[in-house]
């Protein structure tokens, strides 16, 4: 824990915590102010006024040094740093204190700070001199830390579920089920096959989709031998790989650098962000990881050294192009039929579904469609939802979320797997509370109802602080980052 402290209001842990205050603003927005008059101001909440040079400070507590930080994530950011003032006046609200002794108390229980099982005020010393952080600032933000415990605790706490309700979360995961299942995909492949007029009218549709970017780049690989004439590591090539890195930062091109060292000719390559030429075949020779890095600079990093595995690379883009390879590229027309797939399978889908929540496409409808398709249905018993040894995870949670004697579609998201489902029979089970197992279903009703909590104090915290974004001072930090 301690560890984490300097960056916790970035962590994933803090994003958790906070959010009973972060996630409804994420979806339902802010207040509608736009405080354009000051540009010093990143937000206000109520009268209080937060000033752009916190915020900044916020976002570089969040983020490591010289990461970069796109338009999105500076928001995800700028919404947690509101759920963090926002829990900081709910707990002087609620006036949720930290004694001076509890302070002194937490410390020196901290695992980390003891030696021979007691506290040792050496090891404090050395872990704030490891963190490079004061006990002043320190102690702050466990403090800070800590009240904020509290404060989900005071919200949540004393919560115990009720028999009924535990065995409803129990019931939820290990209830039985009877299904009959129509695999759609097994009728929809006899209408995949598409003519040769079907593929060019889908192609000359969406020309613009399939464009791809490709960038033309030289390439030089460092050795030892290149560079210094050894086969070995040593201070002397680490010292040149330094000074090329300082020529690069400095705009020098690739040509410069080779004559200056005396090396071999640099190899050109054109490719894809998958790492594929202009014929779509994969170029061997570059990790993917190299491509990657070399698609993720920005378009004034025309020059680049890479490290990867103790291997050093020089790149250098001499060109950036957005190729259309027609439908004559065998990886195009592949794409091209692959949504021609996707489009007949949505319209299918969708027609079925049309027809199911009509409310007439009963059992009866069930067993009529699988006659008509000559398709037979195959009856399946399930035992608890996390049996995926036929369906997937996501498949399975939308077939336990329908009710008894009903017929629905499950589908994945790129519509590999679709199924027309009835559900013929749910066999409702409970736990014993002398069971292993209970005080898990215990915990996991008690998350419900605390999911349930945070929800409802969501709604109380949207409606009791107005809260306004200074979107013109936003865009300014957005923009320093880029």
């Amino acid at each position: 824990m301690l560890g984490s402290l300097r960056k916790f209001s970035g962590s994933i842990y803090a994003k958790i915590l906070l959010g009973i205050v972060v996630v409804p603003f994420v979806f339902l927005g802010f207040g509608g102010s736009f405080l354009a008059g000051n540009k010093n101001t990143i937000l206000t909440i109520d009268k209080e006024k937060y000033p752009i040079q916190d915020f900044r400070f916020y976002i570089s507590r969040a983020t490591s040094n010289n990461q970069k930080i796109s338009s999105n994530q500076i928001d995800e950011i700028l919404y947690t740093y509101i759920g963090d003032k926002l829990v900081e006046k709910e707990i002087e609200y609620f006036q949720i204190n930290l004694s001076d002794e509890s302070l002194s108390k937490l410390i020196q229980h901290q695992k980390d700070f003891k030696r021979d099982g007691k506290f040792s005020r050496m090891e404090y010393e050395k872990f704030l001199l490891k963190q490079n952080i004061s006990s002043v600032l320190f102690e702050e933000q466990l403090k800070k830390h800590e009240k904020k415990k509290q404060f989900v605790e005071f919200i949540r706490g004393g919560i115990l579920p009720s028999e009924f309700l535990v065995n409803t979360s129990y019931d939820k995961i290990n209830q039985k089920r009877n299904i009959q299942v129509i695999n759609l995909n097994n009728i929809f492949k006899l209408k995949l096959n598409f003519t040769d007029n079907e593929i060019q009218e889908y192609y000359q549709k969406n020309q613009n989709n399939f464009a791809e970017i490709y960038k033309h780049v030289n390439v030089l690989e460092l050795t030892p031998k290149k560079l210094i004439g050894l086969e070995e590591f040593n201070n002397s090539f680490y010292n040149k790989i330094d000074d090329i890195d300082e020529l690069i930062s400095e705009s020098a091109n690739l040509e410069f650098i080779i004559q200056k060292f005396n090396l071999e000719p640099s190899k050109t390559f054109v490719f894809n962000d998958l790492g594929n030429d202009i014929n779509s075949k994969k170029i061997n020779t570059l990790p993917d990881v190299l491509i990657k890095k070399v698609f993720d600079l920005n378009a004034t990093e025309t020059s680049v050294l890479i490290e990867n595995k103790n291997k050093f690379f020089i790149f250098e883009i001499i060109k950036v192009e957005n190729m259309e390879n027609g439908i004559k590229n065998e990886a195009i027309r592949k794409k091209v039929i692959s949504g021609l797939k996707t489009n007949f399978k949505r319209k299918s889908i969708s027609e079925i579904i049309s027809k199911v929540n009509s409310g007439n496409f009963n059992k009866k409808e069930f067993d009529k469609f699988s006659n008509e398709k000559k398709s037979p249905s195959k009856l399946i018993s399930l035992s608890n939802v996390n049996e995926n040894s036929i369906f997937k995870g996501d498949l399975l949670n939308q077939i336990y979320a329908s009710p008894e004697k009903k017929v629905i579609v499950v589908y994945d998201i790129n519509l590999e797997d679709i199924f027309l489902v009835y559900i013929e029979k749910i066999e409702h089970v409970k736990i014993d509370e002398k069971s292993k197992e209970y005080k898990k279903y215990v915990n996991l009703s008690k998350n419900e109802i605390t999911n349930n909590l945070f929800n409802t104090y969501d709604r109380y915290i949207k409606k009791r602080y107005k809260i306004d974004i200074n979107y013109e001072a936003l865009k300014t930090i957005k923009n320093s980052f880029n």
